[in-house]
């Protein structure tokens, strides 16, 4: 019913931050709560940051206070401000509804020196 493409990974040293964008299209955007998710090699898939539809967001322990997540319905789009990277952030990192189980392709981050 949706369809996410997400983009602005990269390499970046620790302490560095980027940017991550997520657009949307297929459903109605605006009525759902959108999360950012990352999966490292051999790990589990987690829920980094959340964000309702009327703008409520919730982080997990790991990133708080490092990242924000923001929403612009008009333009479809959500993002995820990194800041203080850490090598422990390496990860591929995905947007989606939350709930919802088909994932696109992710982008993907490196924070190494």
């Amino acid at each position: 019913q949706v369809q996410l493409v997400e983009s602005g990974g990269g390499l970046v040293q620790p302490g560095g931050s980027l940017r991550l964008s997520c657009a949307a299209s297929g459903t109605i955007f605006k009525l759902y709560r959108m999360g950012w998710y990352r999966q490292a090699p051999g790990q589990q898939r987690e829920l980094v940051a959340s964000i309702t539809a009327d703008g409520n967001t919730v982080y997990a322990t790991s990133v708080k206070g490092r990242f924000t997540i923001c929403r612009d319905d008009a333009k479809n789009m959500v993002y995820l401000q990194m800041n203080s990277l850490k090598p422990e952030d390496t990860a591929v990192y995905y947007c989606n509804i939350v709930g919802n189980t088909s994932w696109g392709q992710g982008t993907q981050v490196t924070v190494s020196s």
